[in-house]
């Protein structure tokens, strides 16, 4: 039985763990060709042999997405390779110091985080786009955060970082409707992943206190934020887009 996305040509940042890994391997499942991308070589290869040992295909191709002849290449390696691009989820992201208030936020830092988090989605869009629209058309989907959607104390950039890709998904959804490109985010809520650990790394009840900010009583998992990113790459999401999508149980409305 064909999947969604059957002979679609995909592309995830940050696929080399967490959400990216989880939306891969989905996109995988689905019948797409994935195009993995990572500045974590060993993470990116890992999850490219997850599909092809599963019997699906995929590639890896390294890229940081703060840097623009990274994102070029990247984009470039799925066109030579698949000779199209279909999907991307752009989802490559960095947490940052947290836990200091605004006016103690170190300047690198800052600099740092808007160079990753919101600059690399736009390098992203700046290198897709162009693509879709020979096509005729494709589906983006952009990982914002529940800090995108609301105030978060002790991550200043973050989440001005967030609330920056929830602005950028709006507008890109509106110039490139027209041509059939839509454009979506996801914005999670506490979700079981290897940024997730770090954050807490130093504080043992961390799972236990995020769970029970959560209106379920547990924190998400990577596949539960993947299987919606690959629902808005499929024609079932035909008439959406624009849409900055909590995945949080209901956080934010709590």
């Amino acid at each position: 039985m064909a999947g969604s996305l059957e002979s679609k040509v995909a592309l995830v940042t940050g696929g080399g763990s967490g959400m990216g890994r989880a939306t891969a391997l989905i996109f995988a499942r689905e019948g797409a060709r994935v195009v993995v991308a990572d500045v974590n070589a060993e993470g990116g290869e890992d999850t490219v042999s997850m599909i092809n040992d599963a019997g699906g295909e995929a590639i890896f191709a390294y890229a940081d997405v703060s840097r623009a002849a990274d994102v070029e290449a990247m984009v470039n390696r799925a066109v030579e390779t698949y000779g199209r691009l279909d999907c991307a989820h752009n989802n490559a992201g960095i947490e940052g110091p947290v836990g200091l208030r605004t006016h103690e936020y170190p300047d690198d830092a800052w600099g740092q985080l808007m160079s990753v988090n919101l600059k690399g989605v736009w390098l992203c869009l700046r290198y897709e786009i162009p693509q879709m629209l020979k096509q005729g058309g494709g589906a983006i989907v952009n990982t914002s955060s529940a800090a995108g959607l609301v105030g978060m104390r002790g991550a200043s950039a973050y989440a001005a970082t967030k609330h920056g890709v929830a602005g950028l998904t709006k507008t890109a959804a509106l110039e490139y409707a027209r041509p059939g490109i839509g454009v979506d985010a996801v914005c999670p809520g506490f979700i079981h992943t290897p940024m997730f650990a770090r954050i807490n790394v130093d504080n043992p009840r961390g799972e236990e206190q995020a769970s029970a900010m959560e209106p379920v009583g547990r924190l998400g998992t990577p596949e539960e934020v993947a299987e919606v990113v690959v629902w808005l790459c499929s024609d079932a999401a035909s008439f959406v887009t624009g849409n900055v999508m909590p995945v949080d149980a209901g956080f934010v409305i709590g």
